[in-house]
């Protein structure tokens, strides 16, 4: 993991806007229709390229490929293994049921509404030994010559799939956890061999809190945390962790999140993780007071935090200013060099999500990387 030297290096969590041509297409794929396979991986090609200039463009240190590849950052995985073909799963947020009103809209997304979530009914391996290698050319073709700070990819934890896809085969969760980390292991292991940054997506260690474990009190849902952690170490043993970041979020969704679990009940878990970088929300009305755990829990040596320093989930543009009081909050209580700025979650999370305006979204990374200019002066100056 690249830290910083001189300066607060910027990021952000993964997902990016999506072309309209490039949606269609996806939403198509996803709907049964056939589409030109060529054409395609053609289209997702060009949008790496796009994407990757829009981020240089905005002044990102530490960029990616969007995810243009995928339908979501997790429900991706039905296509590159094997053994999912059962009924479609349910979820229940528990935050919303309260609010039927407004579960309606967020369920009602266009990308999230269209998201397919067959159950395990089968053996899990691995299908497609193409898509990851081909997602490495993709993102190393658009950077090229360009001078970026480094470069990183995403894909979803292995718990996470098993939150998003019922476990109708395996005869229990943690043998069922396990197969998963086996089998994504060919996708983790392709990014890495690459010499690319591999982010591991984590919100089953806290989103899963109010879906998959919401009727578990707190030790019984830690016991699960644990154990998905034990798999995501199982699944990136032969990689560095100097080459992993992960990613923890309550979901990427505009809910009252009045039911979050506390970053300070999961944060000793977090810590077991082995990726040496800790994105994780902390601009949202939710979450942003929690910089203060640190002021009393000590960063491990050798751990990056890569705090939320911009919402995904409004249109306002944060000032650089205010980007800047966030950034220097957490550097003044785990050191500067242990710092980087991001973005709560992504931007494309579904294909077709559209809580943020596109444009937007470039706006607001242009402010992120003002806001560590700012902030580098009062750190290095």
């Amino acid at each position: 993991m690249i830290r910083s030297t001189d300066r607060f290096l910027t990021t952000h969590t993964g997902s990016l806007p999506r072309p309209d041509d490039l949606i269609r297409m996806m939403y198509a794929k996803e709907e049964g229709i056939p589409v030109d396979g060529t054409a395609l991986g053609a289209r997702v090609r060009s949008a790496v390229a796009e994407v990757v200039k829009k981020q240089t463009d905005a002044g990102v240190d530490l960029v990616n490929d969007g995810e243009m590849s995928k339908p979501s950052y997790a429900t991706y995985i039905k296509d590159r293994l094997a053994g999912f073909g059962g009924t479609g799963n349910t979820f229940v947020y528990q935050d919303l049921a309260a609010f039927p009103n407004l579960a309606k809209k967020v369920f009602g997304d266009p990308g999230r509404s269209r998201r397919k979530t067959p159950a395990c009914n089968a053996p899990i391996s691995v299908r497609d030994t193409k898509a990851a290698p081909a997602d490495v050319d993709n993102l190393k073709a658009a950077v090229g010559s360009t001078k970026v700070c480094g470069m990183f990819m995403s894909a979803a934890s292995p718990a996470v799939v098993s939150l998003f896809f019922r476990n109708d085969h395996y005869p229990n969760h943690e043998k069922y956890l396990f197969a998963i980390a086996d089998a994504m292991r060919h996708e983790y292991e392709t990014v890495a061999k690459a010499g690319i940054t591999l982010q591991i997506d984590c919100p089953d260690l806290a989103m899963g809190r109010h879906i998959q474990y919401a009727d578990l009190d707190l030790p019984e849902f830690k016991k699960r945390a644990r154990m998905h952690v034990e798999a995501l170490n199982h699944a990136t043993a032969s990689i560095p962790v100097e080459q992993l970041r992960m990613h923890v979020c309550w979901g990427n969704y505009e809910g009252p999140h009045h039911c979050d679990v506390p970053l300070a009940d999961i944060i000793d878990i977090v810590f077991t993780a082995r990726p040496s970088a800790i994105s994780f929300e902390a601009a949202n009305p939710r979450h942003a007071h929690e910089w203060t755990l640190f002021e009393r829990v000590k960063l491990p040596d050798g751990k990056v935090l890569i705090p939320g320093v911009l919402e995904s989930k409004s249109n306002f543009i944060e000032h650089p200013e205010l980007i800047a009081q966030r950034i220097g909050r957490y550097a003044k209580l785990v050191g500067r060099e242990n710092v980087i700025g991001g973005s709560d979650c992504g931007y494309g999370t579904w294909v077709g999500q559209a809580a943020v305006d596109p444009d937007v979204v470039w706006a607001k990374l242009a402010a992120l990387a003002e806001g560590a200019r700012i902030a580098s002066k009062q750190f290095w100056s």
